[in-house]
């Protein structure tokens, strides 16, 4: 696994054999970055299942600000900072928290994000909840982007607030990208 463009492009990183974790393959990454390329300069982005970190790692590469990563697993947060450190990234937040327990911090310290990244494992089918509960504490920041990497999940037709943006399939993996718009 590495870093595929930006200014770390072609840094390895640690991670990708974590059990329980399946890293975002390097040309569905490729593909997902170059729709969202003109929302990330000085963006703050959020890695909700953070893994080893490859997407926002990505992000911050390709000219996004500071990124927050979370995820539960110890062994994911030990390769986490190891990569961070391996690159030289400061700008970063890193939590090992569960995802709910993450998004009420968030909301406590009245954190607000550019860009969302949700790409929760397969076996956890909370990505319906989750649009709304980021809708809910008002954790996206006007026009911003959340990009949700899902094998199966249920979305509801409409999420107010957010309008889908772009829906991509790579075989059996899907992306979705949902940006908030004004009412």
């Amino acid at each position: 696994m590495r870093v595929i463009s930006g200014k770390y492009k072609g840094k390895k990183l640690l991670g990708y054999d974590i059990e329980g974790t399946r890293p975002t393959q390097d040309r569905v990454k490729e593909s997902l970055f170059a729709m969202i390329q003109s929302d990330l300069m000085d963006a703050t982005v959020l890695d909700l299942f953070a893994g080893s970190g490859n997407l926002g790692i990505e992000a911050l590469s390709n000219g996004a600000n500071q990124a927050y990563f979370v995820d539960y697993n110890s062994k994911c947060i030990e390769a986490l900072n190891y990569n961070l450190k391996s690159i030289s990234v400061s700008a970063t937040g890193v939590l090992q928290l569960d995802y709910k327990k993450a998004l009420n911090y968030f909301r406590e310290y009245n954190l607000c994000f550019d860009i969302i990244f949700l790409d929760p494992p397969y076996t956890l089918e909370c990505l319906d909840g989750l649009l709304q509960k980021i809708n809910e504490y008002g954790l996206l920041k006007a026009d911003g982007l959340i990009v949700c990497e899902y094998e199966f999940a249920q979305f509801q037709e409409n999420y107010l607030g957010l309008e889908l943006e772009k829906e991509k399939t790579y075989g059996y993996k899907h992306i979705r990208i949902y940006r908030k718009v004004s009412l």
